[in-house]
This record gives structure tokens, sequence and C-alpha cells, in this order.
């Protein structure tokens, strides 16, 4: 397909991710037409400059790209397919940037129902958390047909610092799932050697430089401290309030051990992590699916 150079960009979803992405269209120039289920969020995204539709109907009805950040993977095949059949009301030239984390099963009938209907489709998940997505410094990780993916380009250009095209349809949800599997373990892992430190009478900022100096440096560590006031910025010196949910973690590691599954692959790491944030979402002192990732230090404190 001809690279899509167009300025009208609808966006759905715009939640934690989604509302920096969508911000960052619009200071890149394009016209995005944004749809959420939530007032608050679509407030949001009209003082960040996005014209505001009514559903997601109306939000692509003038599209040349649709780009969509969802819970998902069913909501992800009932909002394009099954529901909403959004698929009918896109148009043939369009190109669809699905950047929700779900299934390669998922993306694969997606990518497959648009090529059926003539739209070009690809999968195109996301690393780098919510400060990224404000700063427009994603990562970006695609699966579909080259060309689709060289087309999808200057859309993502303006959400993220690095594209990769991992493989065809699927593909890039592949990669997230690894990607975010590892993040979890070095997070649990990053979590229990500073507990550990600390309660061994060491200051959890002194260990984290030594560690970020020696052999144990890690993203965690060094970009994502889940020690409150070890760094400024991060979910962890507020509360573990914004930034990636528990929930959503324990959802992508569930993606891991399915894929793992299916692919009779061994992840004893993985569903170690798995098990350790399900144990924490669910501990004593109530549900902590809500609190950032990084809040697994609370379950290694005394």
């Amino acid at each position: 397909m001809e690279k899509v150079m167009s300025k009208n960009v609808a966006f759905i979803g715009l939640g934690n991710m989604g509302a920096g992405m969508a911000a960052n269209l619009v200071k890149a120039g394009f016209k995005v037409t944004a749809f959420d289920l939530s007032a608050e969020a679509l407030n949001q995204a009209k003082a960040n400059g996005c014209a505001i539709a009514s559903s997601a109907i109306d939000a692509v009805a003038s599209a040349d790209v649709i780009v969509s950040m969802l819970p998902n993977g069913q909501i992800v095949e009932n909002l394009y397919i099954h529901n909403d059949k959004l698929l009918s009301s896109i148009a043939k030239h369009a190109l669809i940037i699905d950047c929700s984390t779900i299934a390669p099963e998922n993306a694969r009938n997606l990518i497959a129902a648009a090529a059926d209907a003539g739209i070009a489709a690809i999968d195109a998940p996301v690393s780098g958390g919510v400060a990224a997505a404000a700063a427009g410094s994603l990562a970006f990780m695609c699966g579909g047909e080259e060309s689709a993916c060289e087309a999808a380009k200057p859309v993502l250009e303006a959400m993220g610092a690095n594209i990769f095209r991992a493989g065809d349809a699927g593909a890039g949800q592949v990669a997230k799932i690894c990607n975010n599997m590892l993040l979890a373990i070095h997070m649990t892992g990053t979590a229990e050697a500073l507990q550990l430190g600390m309660d061994n009478g060491l200051d959890p900022a002194v260990l984290s430089n030594i560690m970020l100096k020696s052999s144990g440096c890690n993203w965690s560590l060094e970009k994502y401290n889940p020690v409150p006031g070890v760094l400024e910025g991060v979910p962890s010196s507020n509360n573990y309030q914004g930034g990636f949910m528990v929930d959503l973690m324990l959802k992508d590691l569930g993606l891991a051990m399915e894929a793992a599954l299916a692919s009779r692959s061994s992840t004893p790491m993985g569903a170690a992590a798995r098990n350790l944030y399900s144990l924490h979402k669910n501990s004593d002192q109530g549900d902590k699916g809500a609190k950032d990732f990084s809040s697994i230090l609370e379950l290694f404190a005394k």
C-alpha cells in the first residue's frame, strides 16, 4: 500500500497511555478525532486539542488512520468485527494501527478481518509506560505486512522514538508479551533485592546506586525504582498511583503463559512472576490491582 500521509486520525481508547499518545499526534500536526467511553477522558482529550466524537463509528467517519488503544483482545474484536462492526464504517484506503496489548491470535483475527474488508491493519503494541507516552518516546513493536508497517511510520514517529517490525500479523504482540514477561521478572527481582538490603540496614538509595554501577543494573532499578523516595516522578514516589497497573501486568503475564502453552515453551520465571503478582493483588490489605506494578515491593516488605 502507499504511504499514508493524511492528517486525519481517529483515536479510540484514551486511558493512561492513549491520552498522551493522542496529545502527541495533535502536537505533530495531525487532526485527531477521539473517542472513549469515559467522559473525563474525552474532556482531557478536548483540552489537548482533539476533536471529540460521540461514538467510535463517528470517530472513523473521515479517518485515514485509526489508532486504537484498548484493554483486551475481546474488546478489540468486538469493536472492529463483532458488536460495533467498525470495519464496515472505515474507508478502504485507511490504515488500522492497533496499539492494544492483546493475544497474538486476537491481532491475527483483526488483521485478517480487515484484509477481507479491503483495509490494511497492523498490530503495534507499545513499551515505555505512561511517562514515555506523554513524552512521545515509546517503542512500537509492529506486526503485519511490511508495506503496512512502513505506511504507519509517520503516525508512529509522532508518538514514539523506536519503531520495530517484529514480523507478520501478531508478531508485535509476541514481542510485547516477551518484553513484559521480562519486565515483571526483573521488577520482582529488583524489589526482592532492595527489600533484602533494607531489612539488613542499607539505605535503598545507596544500594540502588551500588547496583546501578554493578552487574545487577536493570531498567526497573534505573528508571522505575520501586522504593518510595529513591527516584522522583515515578509511581513509587506517588503512593504507587499512575503508571502501569498490577491488573494489566497480570493480564500480560496471563497472555505470556497462554503463548508458552501454545508453543510448549518453558517459562518457569514468568510463571513465578505471575504467581507473585497474583499474591500481591489479593493481599490481606485488599485488592491492589489498581496500584502500579512496582508496588510488588509491598509483597516483600515486613
